[in-house]
C-alpha cells in the first residue's frame, strides 16, 4: 500500500511526539512528558526545547498545531492520518513549549496514533512554502534530510549532521552511521531477493517465502522474520447471505480448515497459523481464541448435518432443499490469495463444500463486498492497537464500510466503543479479549495466518531493526561493516 510504502523511507526523515518501544511501552521523543486529564479527553504535552527541522527552523508548540489541525482539516483528505487523530477537537497552545490536544470524547489509542509515521512533525514553513509540492519537498526532524523523490523509482535521504534528540528506542546518539540512503521501488517480488543477491541492494523488505527460505541457508545474508500487529489474513463470512447466513454452516467452515496445512504449504512455515480477528503480535491480544475451533473434519460434518445439508446423490457436494452447498468468494492476487483459495477450495471439499472462487482487481472485490454479493471475502489490516477491531466489526462499517461480514451486533459496538475510551491498560485488554470472544463466538471471521513480513539483509549490515509494527525499519542505528 502507497502509505506503507512511503512510511519505509519517512521514518527516518520525521520524528514522533512519542515513541513505542518494542515491549509496546510509548516513550518521549519530540515530547518529553505527558500528562492526560483524569476524564480522558485532553493530552498535554512538555516539547523538547533543544529540535529544529531539517530548513533551520525551531520545532516548537506552534508547529504542533500546525501539523495536527492540518490533519484534521477535511480539504486535506489525508484519511489515514485523520482516521488516526479520532475524536479530535482542537490543539490549544499554553505556551512555546507546552501544547493541550483535546478531544470531543476520551480517545485512548491516540498515543498510540502519534507514535507513528503519519502523525510525524512537518515543518510549517516547508509545507507552507511548497503547497501541493511539499510531497516532492519533505522537511522533518529526523535523523535523515529528503533530498530527491522519483516516484515509482528511487527516494534518497542524507545524514542529518545536528540530530541531537535521538528518542531511547535507539541505541546510540548524535548523527546517524550512515551518510546516505537510497531507497528503489520494487514491484514484481520475484526481482526483490536478485537485487540483494547481486549486491543491488543491501536490505530488501517483503520477500517470498520461496527466495527467503534460499536466502536463510545463505552465510552472505541475514533473515529477519517481523511479525506484523493487526488483524491476520483472514476470510469474512457473510452473515446475512444464505448459506452463511447460518452460524452452524460458518461455524462448520472454521472446523473444517486445516490452516497449519496453509502455512506450511503456501509460506512454508514462515507465517504462524491465525486463530482470531487479531494477530498475537497485537496489544490486547487474546489467546482464549486459541482452541475455540481446531481442525475436525467429523466436528464440521456434524454441523453441517444439524444445519439440514447432506450429500443425497454422493457427489462429494451436501445439499439442502434441492440446492448444492456453493460458496461465492472473490479473491484478489495479492497475499498469496490465489494459491490460498486453491487449497482452500480443496479443503473444504473434504466436508462436502463446494467453494466457488473468483479473480478481480482489488476495487472490484471492495465494490462487491460492500454489496454483500459474498460469502467469504479476505483481508488484513495492519496496526498496533486492537480499536482498528472496529474498522470491521462496528454495525456503522456495515454499509459502505469494511464490515465484511455484515455483523449489526449491539454488543460487539458496546464493547468496542467502551475500549476507545477506557483509559485503564488492564480494563481495555479485557474489554477487548471480550470482543474477539464474541467475533469468534459469532463465528464472523475465518482466520488463516498471522503476517509475518520476511525481510533480508546482507550479512555486512549491522543494527538493523524494524518498530513495533513490522513495516517501517530503524536505520539510524544501522551501518555497514566493511
Amino acid at each position: 500500500d502507497a502509505s506503507s510504502e512511503l512510511g519505509i523511507p519517512l521514518t527516518s526523515v520525521y520524528d514522533t511526539l512519542v515513541y513505542q518501544d518494542l515491549d509496546g511501552s510509548f516513550v518521549p521523543g519530540l515530547a518529553e512528558r505527558w500528562e492526560v486529564s483524569q476524564e480522558g479527553k485532553t493530552y498535554t504535552f512538555h516539547l523538547r526545547r533543544d529540535v529544529t527541522f531539517h530548513d533551520g527552523t525551531r520545532f516548537d508548540a506552534e508547529a504542533v498545531k500546525f501539523n495536527l489541525d492540518r490533519i484534521a482539516n477535511p480539504e486535506m483528505r489525508s484519511r489515514k492520518a485523520r482516521g488516526m487523530l479520532g475524536p479530535y477537537s482542537h490543539t490549544e497552545v499554553v505556551d512555546d513549549f507546552l501544547v493541550k490536544i483535546h478531544f470531543h470524547e476520551p480517545y485512548a489509542p491516540f498515543l498510540d496514533s502519534l507514535s507513528q509515521v503519519y502523525l510525524g512533525m512537518a515543518s510549517p514553513a516547508a509545507v507552507q512554502k511548497w503547497g501541493a509540492e511539499y510531497q516532492m519537498h519533505q522537511v522533518g526532524t529526523g535523523p535523515f534530510i529528503f533530498k530527491e523523490y522519483v516516484p515509482n523509482d528511487r527516494l534518497t535521504l542524507v545524514r542529518n549532521p545536528d540530530y541531537a534528540w535521538a528518542p531511547t528506542v535507539y541505541k546510540h546518539s548524535g548523527p546517524a552511521y550512515l551518510e546516505e540512503i537510497l531507497f528503489r521501488f520494487y514491484v514484481d517480488p520475484a526481482v526483490r531477493a536478485l537485487a540483494l543477491e547481486s549486491g543491488e541492494a543491501h536490505v530488501m523488505g517483503e520477500l517470498p517465502p520461496k527466495d527467503a527460505a534460499r536466502l536463510e541457508e545463505h552465510p552472505d545474508f541475514a533473515l529477519f522474520r517481523v511479525a506484523i500487529p493487526g488483524q491476520p489474513l483472514q476470510f469474512f463470512l457473510n452473515t446475512q447471505n444464505p448459506p452463511t447466513d447460518d452460524p452452524l454452516v460458518r461455524q462448520a467452515l472454521l472446523h473444517a480448515t486445516d490452516q497449519q496445512e496453509i502455512v506450511d504449504t503456501i509460506f512454508q512455515g514462515y507465517s504462524p497459523p491465525a486463530s482470531g480477528p487479531l494477530s498475537a503480535a497485537t496489544q490486547g491480544y487474546s489467546d482464549l481464541v486459541e482452541t475455540l475451533f481446531p481442525y475436525d473434519l467429523g466436528q464440521a460434518g456434524t454441523l453441517l448435518d444439524q444445519a439440514g445439508w447432506t450429500d443425497l446423490d454422493d457427489n462429494g457436494i451436501r445439499e439442502k432443499d434441492g440446492k448444492p452447498l456453493a460458496l461465492r468468494g472473490y479473491l484478489m492476487s495479492w497475499g498469496h490469495l490465489p494459491e490460498i483459495g486453491q487449497l482452500l477450495q480443496a479443503q473444504l471439499r473434504e466436508a462436502g463444500v463446494d467453494l466457488q472462487t473468483e479473480l478481480v482487481a482489488f476495487p472490484a472485490a471492495v465494490e462487491a463486498a460492500g454489496q454483500g454479493l459474498h460469502h467469504l471475502a479476505p483481508m488484513t489490516f495492519s496496526g498496533s492497537d486492537p480499536s482498528l477491531l472496529g474498522t470491521t466489526y462496528l454495525s456503522s462499517n456495515a454499509e459502505g464500510g469494511f464490515n465484511w461480514s455484515k455483523v449489526r451486533d449491539p454488543e460487539i459496538d458496546r464493547l468496542l466503543k467502551e475500549g476507545l475510551a477506557q483509559l485503564d491498560p488492564t480494563e481495555r485488554t479485557e474489554l477487548y479479549a471480550a470482543v474477539q470472544a464474541r467475533i469468534m463466538d459469532l463465528s464472523l471471521v475465518l482466520p488463516v495466518r498471522d503476517y509475518v513480513n520476511l525481510n533480508a539483509a546482507s550479512a555486512s549490515v549491522r543494527g538493523l531493526r524494524y518498530d513495533r509494527r513490522g513495516w517501517f525499519p530503524w536505520l539510524y542505528d544501522t551501518y555497514i561493516e566493511e
